[in-house]
């Protein structure tokens, strides 16, 4: 057999880049979004049958709608769906490697959520039925579209470094750094993503002058999160407060359901419980399990590794790990009491459960798989320590 000539090494550089085939990852799609109103239908018919039916819809979300988006990501990765539609709009290849994965996991991951969007879509009826909100479909879809959207992009931004990484031969460690390196990354950013993603406003008026009051109260000073934004969340009645960020960049984030829902008792309890997550660094133990895991994972796929057994510690640290975010949970609640006291926070939470129309949950024994505790049995403990906490001033 003859070597190749130069012209034959030309020829080859110079193919076009082969075009998936469009139809049928579009066809598969086609069919989950019918599969995913099929879901969301049936679900919310039988969770408004339902004893404690709020619960019920939170727990349709987790345990179909999303995995159904996350089934239909990896599907539709298998298929080139992005690769066949970036050809159509813009060629087979850009000539730039990280364009051309951006816009390829960009456009699978946004389709994926269109199949996550489809299965929410009739459960809005239900969920608005059961809360007694006032919550339009459209404007609830067209809101959930949008932060679909936004989380495309983040995924595709995050992914596309290991993509091309991979792709480039880089090794199994290199990749688990960076993969560590972009978690702390996008943890610092995280308070800028919700600002893209959702409405805020910075408060004024009386309710900065409240949100002040209730921080200092909780313990949520300017050590433990920098500023404040409000969330509209008028027409979905949700009530939460939440802090993201790491280290100068924590931001709290209220709604102003709960700036109205909540007397200032209540509302300084469940900040305070906010405060015990940042000390107890809950959230940091969550995202720790998953990095944990994995980086295993990348490990055990590793040339020359052994496989089962790294695949076995991925999954103990995964367990691992979420047990002791649950320990986080609960170790933010003691600190909340320690501030406000035990019964104060045992009260909030019942009053934030009854703003959601829901009733607390209790488990006799605790899901491995999940880093939160049942909303009832921590209601329970804090009911259960000694005295009830006094409250600390």
């Amino acid at each position: 057999m003859e070597p190749p000539t130069p012209t034959d090494v030309i020829a080859l550089q110079s193919a076009p880049t082969p075009i998936p085939d469009l139809a049928p990852p579009l066809v598969f799609w086609a069919l989950s979004c019918v599969l995913a109103l099929v879901v969301g239908a049936g679900g919310s018919a039988v969770a408004r049958r339902l004893s404690n039916p709020v619960r019920k819809y939170r727990l349709l979300y987790v345990g179909a709608v999303l995995p159904l988006g996350v089934l239909a990501y990896g599907l539709l990765s298998i298929l080139d769906l992005g690769a066949a539609v970036r050809a159509v709009l813009v060629g087979a290849s850009t000539g730039i490697r990280p364009v051309d994965v951006f816009l390829a996991e960009f456009l699978t991951m946004g389709a994926a959520g269109t199949v996550a969007l489809a299965a929410y879509a009739p459960t809005i009826p239900g969920v608005r039925a059961a809360r007694g909100i006032d919550l339009g479909t459209g404007r609830a879809v067209a809101r959930m579209a949008r932060w679909l959207l936004g989380v495309s992009a983040v995924f595709a931004l995050a992914f596309t470094p290991f993509r091309v990484g991979v792709d480039a031969g880089a090794s199994a460690v290199a990749v688990a750094v960076g993969l560590v390196a972009l978690v702390v990354v996008m943890l610092a950013a995280s308070p800028w993503v919700v600002g893209a993603l959702r409405s805020t406003r910075a408060p004024t008026g009386d309710d900065a002058a409240r949100v002040d009051r209730l921080r200092d109260r909780a313990g949520l000073g300017a050590d433990l999160v920098g500023d404040v934004r409000v969330l509209d969340t008028d027409d979905e009645g949700t009530a939460n407060a939440y802090v993201r960020g790491v280290g100068p960049t924590r931001r709290l984030f209220v709604t102003s359901t709960f700036l109205d829902a909540f007397d200032d008792e209540t509302g300084a309890a469940l900040l305070a419980v906010q405060a015990g997550r940042v000390r107890s660094r809950a959230l940091a133990r969550r995202i720790g399990a998953v990095v944990a895991a994995a980086v295993s994972l990348l490990a055990a796929f590793g040339p020359g590794a052994a496989t089962g057994p790294l695949v076995a510690v991925a999954g103990g640290a995964l367990v691992g790990g979420l047990w002791y975010a649950r320990r986080g949970v609960l170790a933010a609640d003691d600190l909340a009491a320690e501030r406000v006291g035990a019964d104060a926070v045992a009260d909030a939470f019942e009053r934030y459960a009854e703003a959601h129309a829901m009733e607390p949950s209790r488990r006799r024994v605790p899901n491995p798989l999940s880093a939160t505790v049942a909303l009832g049995d921590r209601i329970d403990r804090l009911r259960g320590r000694d005295g009830g906490g006094a409250a600390a001033e």
